[in-house]
Formats: C-alpha cells, sequence, structure tokens
C-alpha cells in the first residue's frame, strides 16, 4: 500500500475533486502550513489534505472568547480537536492543490487551492506546528451504468436549480454547460446541492461514481418534492450564479 503524509486543514464542510476553494488563513498552525507550502516551488504541486471534521471546531477558542475567564485557551496543531485529532475528523478527505498563496502585510495568507484527488486518513500526527496525516489514495471506480445515471441526475439537477431559483425559464447556468462526463458530474452536483456535511461526506466517499449517482438522484428526486410544496426558501439567491469547476 502506498501511503502519502500530507499537511490536514480541518474544515466544517466537504471539499470534492475538481472544486475550488478560497481559504482567509488567519490561526497561527494554518499560517504555519501556508509558509511551508510557499517553500514548495512554483512549478510543483503545493498539496494538503481539506478533511471534514467530525466532532470539534474549525478555529481554536481564544482567550476573550472563553466562557470561563479563568480557563487557558487551548493551543497548539489539534487544538479543538481532542487528545485523539483522529477521531475527530471523517475518514475520507479531500487532496487540494494550492494554486494561489499570499501572504498579506498582517501575516495572514488569502489562499485559492483546488479539489484534486480522494485519500483516507489513516493516521494524524500533531508533533508538529500543525497537523499532518498518513494517507492512503483512493481510486476512482466508475461502477456499473454511470453513464446513463449522470444523464438522469443532470436532468434532475436541472429542476432542482429551477425550483430553488423560484421555476424561472431561464437556464441557470448562462455562460456554462454542464459536464458530461460522470465523474465531473458526480461531483459538481454533490457540491451544489444544499445538503449537511454528513450527507456530503457521504457523497464524497461513495465506493464508485455509480453508486455517488445513484444517491444524488434520490436526494435531488426528494429535495426537489420537497421544494415543491414549499412557500418560500431561505438564501435561494445563491443558486442563481453559475456553477464553475474553476
Amino acid at each position: 500500500m502506498t501511503t502519502v503524509r500530507l499537511p490536514l486543514f480541518p474544515l466544517n464542510t466537504v471539499l470534492f475533486p475538481g472544486l475550488v476553494l478560497p481559504l482567509n488563513v488567519f490561526e497561527e498552525r494554518y499560517r504555519a502550513m501556508m509558509r511551508e507550502l510557499l517553500k514548495t516551488p512554483e512549478d510543483e504541486p503545493r498539496r494538503f489534505a481539506v478533511v471534514a471534521i467530525r466532532d470539534g471546531y474549525e478555529v481554536a477558542p481564544s482567550a476573550p472568547g472563553l466562557p470561563d475567564p479563568t480557563a487557558v485557551p487551548d493551543r497548539g496543531p489539534a487544538a479543538g480537536f481532542g487528545t485523539d485529532p483522529l477521531r475527530a475528523f471523517h475518514k475520507v478527505a479531500c487532496v487540494a492543490d494550492a494554486a494561489t498563496v499570499r501572504e498579506r502585510a498582517d501575516g495572514t495568507f488569502e489562499v485559492l487551492a483546488t479539489g484534486t484527488t480522494r485519500v483516507r486518513l489513516l493516521s494524524v500526527d500533531a508533533s508538529g506546528p500543525y497537523l499532518t496525516a498518513e494517507t492512503e489514495p483512493l481510486a476512482e471506480d466508475p461502477g456499473d451504468e454511470a453513464g446513463a445515471l449522470a444523464e438522469g441526475v443532470l436532468r434532475s439537477f436541472r429542476q432542482y436549480q429551477k425550483r430553488l431559483a423560484g421555476a424561472r425559464e431561464r437556464s441557470l447556468t448562462t455562460g456554462a454547460e454542464l459536464p458530461d462526463e460522470p465523474g465531473v458530474v458526480s461531483y459538481l452536483v454533490a457540491a451544489a446541492m444544499m445538503l449537511d456535511t454528513p450527507t456530503k461526506q457521504r457523497l464524497l466517499q461513495a465506493p464508485d461514481t455509480a453508486s455517488r449517482l445513484r444517491d444524488e438522484l434520490k436526494l435531488l428526486r426528494a429535495e426537489t418534492a420537497v421544494i415543491r410544496h414549499l412557500p418560500s426558501l431561505p438564501a435561494a439567491e445563491l443558486t442563481r450564479g453559475p456553477t464553475s469547476l474553476n
């Protein structure tokens, strides 16, 4: 088994391959990670793993906001994730390639990364200035009937978008056609749907593309049926912009 050790960036969200992740990096542990990534030559990928948090806090508590004024704030690379960080995270993560890492004058960073491939977390190391993880790459198996399923998912996804946007007749993907490659479709739809983190995580770690598409088809039909009977939806305007893999 081939394993790779990667810097680990826990978030309260799920990153999918092919999707863009903008980050505002201000905590010292993640700033240290970005300073290390900047040492990588520009013609090589600056890779780190993004993992969804199962139990814990994305940002460590700081002294001014602590409920107990006598408490000592939790610090260090594993702050907010308990004594065994591996248990605080979901087991399947997504590798991100930081195409842009820009340090601001105050030492914080503006980062633009893109999800690339899935990995399974085998262990987490908190001995350094930031978390690292030993990871095992996960192959993307297409499964059975992925092409036909992708077509069905795209049809259902367009209906879902229209319902969210108030059933407008115009296309909600103005200026960009939706892809037709099954793997890309499966990740794009998983990222674009308004789902909770556990459900998105379930889609990320699906055993193959066809299984993910089948799950999405059920979710799209169920969500569209619910939306049809709701008088209004909060923040529906967020669905009116074009969806992009860039």
